[in-house]
């Protein structure tokens, strides 16, 4: 796949291949003249921590899932809550979407460690630290559903909670995915990632760091699959040992499992997983772990209730930032490629949101 001739004049900062070299030496980028599938960019962020984002060609995909999807998905194996709007919000049929720019995509979800990275290097505060905030995290004292409450999930707004502290109940890792961050906390970090990559001379003008498009984000999901419910296929069987979901691991402290547990495995966690832990397997066509389960992403657009846009889609009145890819929490139906959900503002935060980063041609 070749670049927009735009980008072809800087091979050199652009298509970087990473070398593997012994243990205990630092990796080194060498060039290529052309990015080709899976080709990788390692970007040092300081203090032995770094990121890797991987090539995807340009393309296209069907977009969206079929009616016989949607009704698998609020079904037994499914699920999902039936009788809502939410499996409408992925169209009525799928649409054919052309992502007309190769791009790099976040091998994996931004890190705790990566994020404190950028808070460390500049001061960000996050907009559940600033005054006045909160985020929505799991709440302790949550002892079971009550279908007949306004509040059916086990998570409530925190005000002193926030990506440094999300109430798991357990020590944060470095790597695991950075939660309760907002749409707003995901742009400041690929701008300082973006003014620190061109600072340093690897970052060519034309390509900027960021939030990838919805268009985007699906197309990385399906991994060059045809339109199907789960990036390895329609089986959802076929998941264990690839996603981080709802399944039969015992919530801390507690001799019993999540009430939604569908999966009819272990994933070794009842909250978030480390990401990549599933190695290969949890990586699909195109190398990207972690696309379905494990952390809402957010990603550049706006919603549309009526589905997602082969352009970035933006209003200017009361915005929600789309998210996509489902969670730890959720239940098989609701951890499908298709399935996206809007957040209820740009400032929003909860325990179950993250981001991964694009680098691409800009979208704004």
């Amino acid at each position: 796949m070749k670049l927009p001739s735009v980008y072809r004049w800087f091979p050199l900062a652009i298509a970087i291949m990473v070398i593997e070299v012994p243990a205990g030496t630092t990796a080194f980028a060498a060039p290529v003249d052309d990015p080709v599938q899976g080709t990788a960019i390692q970007v040092d962020l300081g203090h032995d921590v770094t990121l890797e984002v991987v090539y995807i060609p340009a393309g296209q995909f069907q977009m969206g899932s079929t009616q016989a999807e949607k009704d698998w998905a609020t079904g037994i194996e499914g699920g999902a809550t039936p009788g809502t709007d939410r499996e409408s919000f992925e169209g009525k049929e799928p649409r054919l979407m052309r992502v007309k720019d190769g791009f790099w995509m976040g091998r994996t979800e931004v890190s705790v460690g990566q994020f404190r990275r950028f808070a460390d290097e500049t001061g960000y505060v996050t907009d559940a630290e600033k005054p006045g905030g909160h985020t929505q995290v799991f709440d302790p004292e949550w002892e079971g559903y009550n279908w007949r409450s306004t509040v059916v999930h086990p998570w409530k707004p925190m005000a002193d909670k926030s990506w440094r502290d999300p109430n798991f109940g357990f020590p944060l890792r470095d790597s695991y995915p950075v939660v309760c961050v907002s749409w707003n906390d995901g742009r400041a970090f690929c701008e300082w990632l973006t003014k620190r990559e061109r600072k340093a001379g690897r970052l060519p003008e034309g390509l900027v760091y960021r939030l990838p498009a919805e268009t985007e984000w699906e197309y990385a999901c399906r991994g060059g699959s045809d339109s199907t419910a789960f990036w390895w296929g329609d089986d959802f069987e076929d998941g264990e040992g690839r996603l981080n979901i709802s399944a039969v691991d015992f919530l801390p402290g507690r001799n019993r499992i999540w009430p939604l547990a569908s999966a009819p495995w272990s994933d070794g966690f009842a909250f978030v997983s480390p990401v990549d832990h599933y190695g290969d397997r949890g990586r699909n066509n195109f190398g990207i772990a972690d696309m379905c389960g494990g952390v809402w992403e957010v990603v550049l657009d706006h919603f549309d209730p009526q589905g997602g846009h082969e352009e970035v889609y933006f209003v200017t009145e009361n915005p929600r930032p789309v998210c996509r890819g489902g969670n730890y929490f959720d239940v098989p139906g609701n951890a499908r490629c298709a399935v996206r959900l809007g957040l209820q503002g740009p400032g929003y935060s909860d325990s179950r949101d993250g981001f991964r980063i694009c680098l691409g041609v800009p979208k704004e």
